[in-house]
């Protein structure tokens, strides 16, 4: 009964804050200014995802002290989450050389994997696979690509909200179907803290995540589904299949554009969501596009996979073509010509 006032808790304190970070921006002037990159038209507060980072590191915390979670995890999300949070922060209120943000966020990465012990043993098509120190390397990648990518993909109102809320959802159900029950404090309070900051950045957003927010959500989201690859490997696969949409999104973006010769470090609108709020006129269809995907066509996939014993690898290629197809319809990395 504690746990589940706690999300509600959780929900509460970050709808506040949001609030009182919005007020914050308004003061200062920090404004999402529109210019020819962005995929908004009015000037917008930025960097409420201060609000999300505040109230789920509380969370953390209290996860901890009623030992819903270990002080490894605990020590891994927090000092890994908060890193890039800060990193963002920062880059929100200035600016940060890519290089330097850079070398924060495999700082980051090699803390957590610190923490968890690394890259647990993969398993797929029944054979169960120890990576070693090339697992260790992959996964500090897997990390840093997971925070710029949910960076990457925070570009029209309320889609990185979604997406968090309902891969967190899937995954939390995910768990309890599949007797992990004891995993889905994490996931739900990660929730419920952006369903508090959802309610301001809905669209028509009145406040943007920005990089602290989106950066955050990106690598907790990224050391979660390592922490549960301890647990048991088809968990891993699982959140895998529900980051489907921005993974798939952004990394054919980025190869397009890496083939293109394109300076992928700098500012663009060519992902597939970008150019579907641009094909509707608005950013509302595409943003609960997302979240209906992840609950109609990836959630049943991740269920498969860890109820009922599908192999992982399979399950994610089976969830990932389509994805591919539909990035591919939309232009996904496509030059722009507008």
């Amino acid at each position: 009964m504690v746990e589940w006032l706690s999300v509600v808790a959780i929900a509460l304190l970050s709808l506040g804050l949001t609030a009182q970070v919005r007020r914050y921006a308004l003061s200062r002037s920090l404004m999402d200014v529109p210019n020819g990159r962005s995929s908004h038209s009015i000037p917008t507060p930025r960097g409420g995802g201060v609000a999300i980072v505040i109230a789920f590191v509380l969370a953390m915390f209290l996860l901890a002290w009623e030992e819903r979670v270990s002080s490894s995890t605990l020590v891994a999300v927090v000092g890994a989450g908060g890193l890039v949070a800060l990193i963002g922060f920062m880059d929100d209120h200035g600016h940060i050389a890519a290089r330097w943000r850079l070398l924060g966020h495999f700082a980051a990465a090699g803390w957590a994997l610190a923490w968890l012990g690394g890259l647990a043993p993969l398993e797929f098509f029944g054979v169960t696979l120890d990576l070693g120190i090339v697992g260790l390397i992959l996964a500090a990648f897997y990390l840093v690509w997971m925070l710029n990518l949910y960076n990457f993909m925070d570009g029209i109102d309320g889609i990185a909200s979604i997406e968090a809320v309902t891969v967190c959802g899937g995954i939390a159900l995910v768990y309890a179907w599949g007797g992990f029950a004891d995993l889905i404090w994490g996931p739900l309070l990660l929730a419920s803290a952006v369903m508090g900051f959802l309610y301001w950045n809905f669209p028509p957003a009145r406040i943007f995540m920005g990089d602290a927010g989106s950066g955050f959500l990106g690598i907790v989201l990224g050391v979660l589904s390592l922490q549960a690859a301890w647990v048991a490997p088809q968990l891993l696969w699982a959140w895998l299949i529900l980051l489907g949409v921005f993974i798939v999104d952004a990394t054919v973006t980025l190869i397009r554009r890496l083939l293109r010769g394109d300076k992928v470090y700098e500012a663009h609108r060519s992902h597939a969501y970008q150019f579907a709020s641009r094909f509707y006129g608005k950013h509302l269809p595409v943003t609960l596009a997302v979240g209906l995907i992840n609950l109609v066509w990836l959630l049943p996939l991740a269920v498969w996979v860890v109820v009922f014993g599908g192999d992982g690898l399979l399950g994610i290629l089976i969830a990932y073509v389509p994805l591919i197809a539909l990035a591919l319809k939309f232009d996904a990395g496509r030059l722009e010509t507008d």
